[in-house]
């Protein structure tokens, strides 16, 4: 029998945040990216990414965490986690711009490390209208051990071309340390 259905959740902790109010500088909407990833090392429910989607309100749409290993899915990384439970609660597939082409952004994502390949290209396709980044991809291989994928050599570049705004190095040093956390924990690849 094919299986006609995918089923992928975030971890049950993620039910005891209280993520209400506004985060209105660059620097707190990666903080809450940073204590995503830091609570999905120290659950043990993931790899050391998280994420976080805000409105133009500065008010989180979403959340998403690394499930790839707890849910057998490739797919499964912190940032596309976010993207589809946002684009669940909306009921939009580009979270900018609503079904007729009327634009409701700006819209942000934050994540606590640079985007791979996969997230890079669900970015440009998610509505997304500001990228803040805290560590790079140098940061995630060599800490961490994880693979991220071939880029565009202007990958920054080009998400500019599509309006897409990239801030990186947001806290960089405290997004280091929890996969430094993550490695000293023996940390399994995700």
């Amino acid at each position: 029998m094919l299986y006609a259905q995918v089923h992928l959740t975030l971890p049950a902790w993620v039910h005891d945040l209280d993520v209400s109010g506004t985060y209105p500088s660059d620097e707190d909407k990666i903080n809450l990216a940073i204590e995503l990833s830091r609570l999905n090392v120290e659950h043990r429910s993931g790899g050391p990414f998280g994420s976080a989607i805000f409105d133009a309100n500065d008010r989180v749409i979403s959340v998403g965490v690394n499930r790839v290993v707890p849910q057998a899915c490739s797919l499964a990384h912190g940032e596309i986690m976010a993207y589809m439970t946002a684009q669940q609660r909306t009921q939009r597939n580009r979270l900018n711009a609503l079904d007729d082409g009327t634009y409701v952004g700006p819209v942000t994502l934050a994540t606590s490390g640079q985007p791979c390949c996969q997230c890079y290209g669900a970015t440009v396709w998610a509505g997304i209208d500001r990228l803040l980044i805290a560590a790079n991809a140098e940061d995630i291989e060599t800490l961490a051990g994880f693979d991220e994928g071939p880029l565009p050599a202007d990958w920054q570049g080009e998400l500019a071309k599509r309006g897409i705004t990239v801030v990186q190095d947001v806290l960089r040093d405290k997004a280091r340390g929890v996969l430094e956390q993550y490695r000293d924990q023996g940390g399994v690849v995700y």
